[in-house]
């Protein structure tokens, strides 16, 4: 339903506050949002100051951290995090179209404040003197049904990062921080980035039916990415409102992708197939995220990028839950020793 009929900003609101506001609450937010999107000044120099090379997840993760030098702590526990929660919401798409244009050696393009949350961090991505960025509504919706989708999914390897690191009672920045940096692997947020290569892959090769072979093989270690999932022993509910959309917005758009028809086709065969009806292994929401972000122009190397705002939110929300615990604790995972007993120290020229 949210992802039908709500803005990402209600959703947002929801996950924070427990409920979707009214007219008024959402204007005020909505103005807050505004008023806190431009990024420090004197944070330009530490972008400038990262490799061109460098990947965007690595920028973002250190740049949210650096955050809280630039804005000390205040007195008020609410005001201080619903001040830092505001920020960091409004400001990390700007820091994230911030990454990408200093990357590309381009113009960094502020926020517009005649312009809605997704709206804007499109423009700020692909606005240029020499090429004006024009607002694609299939565009924008699109990139506001990714990020509901990605708003919150239980305790994921990000979020209990986020949570874990938040138990010593670390400002937020630093625990979104550890959420960005989590989430940038290969098997959990960098999924969808691994799908598209991966279709790439068999598309260049022309190497479905070994891919799936291999994939099956218990001795190969190549997986076909974005297929099963953890929590989810069916079809991912969220897989088929992205397929839905993937295929609308390339229709839209008139673009004809030739990774989508492999991923349709492979994900017939898939299905079809006993290991993968056995095994569970049904499509999740990275098997078509990634071509629904190539539609909308977004470059391969921020997909993940893309999936930490969305999911930001939620791990805000996570924090937050945990921060009003009356019982809080500082996490101590347990673990048991299955090592020698006891081991003599040897000197070393005996050894």
């Amino acid at each position: 339903e949210l992802a039908e009929k709500a803005t990402f900003k209600e959703t947002v609101y929801l996950m924070i506050n427990g409920r979707l506001p009214n007219r008024d609450e959402l204007t005020r937010f909505s103005i807050l949002l505004n008023d806190h999107s431009l990024v420090h000044e004197d944070m330009r120099s530490f972008y400038e100051s990262f490799p061109r090379i460098s990947h965007p997840m690595g920028i973002l993760s250190s740049m949210v951290n650096a955050l809280r030098s630039f804005y000390p702590e205040l007195q008020n526990l609410e005001e201080e995090i619903n001040m830092t929660v505001t920020r960091l919401l409004s400001k990390i798409r700007t820091m994230a179209a911030m990454s990408y244009k200093i990357s590309r050696g381009h113009k960094v393009v502020y926020p517009r404040p005649d312009l809605a949350y997704c709206a804007n961090f499109l423009n700020m991505m692909f606005h240029s003197p020499v090429r004006p960025y024009e607002i694609d509504e299939d565009a924008v919706n699109a990139l506001r049904v990714f990020w509901i989708l990605h708003a919150d999914h239980e305790q994921n390897c990000s979020t209990s990062a986020v949570r874990l690191d938040g138990s010593a009672r670390v400002n937020l920045y630093a625990a979104i921080s550890a959420g960005i940096a989590a989430l940038w692997g290969p098997l959990h947020g960098g999924a969808n980035q691994a799908v598209i290569e991966m279709l790439s892959d068999i598309a260049e090769k022309k190497n479905m039916a070994h891919a799936i072979e291999r994939a099956k093989d218990k001795e190969d270690p190549f997986r076909l990415m974005g297929f099963g999932h953890r929590v989810y022993k069916t079809y991912d509910p969220r897989a088929k409102i992205m397929k839905k959309m993937c295929d609308s917005l390339l229709n839209k758009l008139n673009i004809s992708d030739p990774l989508l028809d492999i991923a349709k086709e492979l994900e017939v065969v898939a299905r079809k197939d006993d290991y993968f009806v056995e095994h569970n292994l049904y499509p999740n929401v990275d098997f078509y995220s990634g071509i629904v972000l190539r539609a909308i122009g977004i470059p391969t190397s921020m997909f993940t990028v893309m999936f930490a705002i969305g999911r930001l939110p939620g791990w805000i929300a996570q924090w937050k839950e945990s921060l009003d615990d009356p019982n809080w604790k500082l996490g101590r995972p347990r673990q048991i020793y299955t090592g020698p007993p006891q081991t003599q120290f040897v000197p070393i020229d005996k050894r």
